[in-house]
């Protein structure tokens, strides 16, 4: 495990290292897929890697569960769909929760199309920040792909007349509230890496 960053370090803790190599290799063959398993390797690196996921789940663990579910959405590699939608879902009710928050009252039809808003912004910024240090570019930043976006995948129109007055500041909204619960969803991480770091 390579503790070059908090983002990776979330991920990676999530992983048990199993011996690779041909058996990986028979596992794919035999059922389509490689499949994660306990099976401890030869050499050391195997509780080398537990203790230090150890650090790092153990500070994932004292996050509030609104923060965590954040992070995991963003960083976790999950093991099945039914999780991952569960995880999305939670993470789209608790940005939409902050962005309202932050946001002007909204009518009722206004409402209902920023909850789908919030799904695309939650998809623009893990493309954006997961897989790396933040590099990749926002895939829908201009409002009429975003918008397009929004119609292809949840058949939600957005009409593109006023879209600075209706939605750009519901959008940077949603942007922010994004960036502060990514911010105290590594912050404890980073922190533990740091004084790992400094202990060895």
């Amino acid at each position: 495990m390579k503790l070059n960053s908090a983002r990776r370090a979330w991920h990676d803790c999530a992983y048990i290292q199993s011996r690779g190599g041909l058996s990986s290799l028979e596992q794919r063959c035999l059922l389509g897929t490689a499949v994660q398993t306990t099976e401890r390797g030869v050499t050391a690196d195997h509780s080398v890697h537990s203790t230090l996921a150890g650090w790092i789940q153990s500070a994932i663990a004292k996050l509030h569960p609104q923060v965590r579910v954040f992070g995991e959405f963003m960083y976790s590699p999950h093991i099945t769909r039914e999780l991952t939608e569960d995880i999305r879902e939670a993470a789209e009710e608790v940005v939409f929760g902050m962005a309202l928050s932050k946001s002007a009252r909204m009518t009722k039809a206004k409402r209902e199309k920023a909850v789908y808003v919030v799904a695309g912004v939650l998809y623009r910024y893990q493309y954006m920040h997961q897989g790396g240090q933040s590099a990749n570019p926002d895939p829908l930043a201009k409002p009429e792909t975003f918008r397009a976006w929004l119609f292809d995948r949840h058949r939600v129109r957005i009409e593109s007349c006023n879209w600075e007055r209706d939605w750009e500041v519901f959008v940077r909204n949603c942007f922010n509230c994004c960036e502060d619960l990514d911010r105290m969803a590594l912050s404890p991480v980073a922190v533990t890496i740091y004084q790992m770091k400094e202990a060895a």
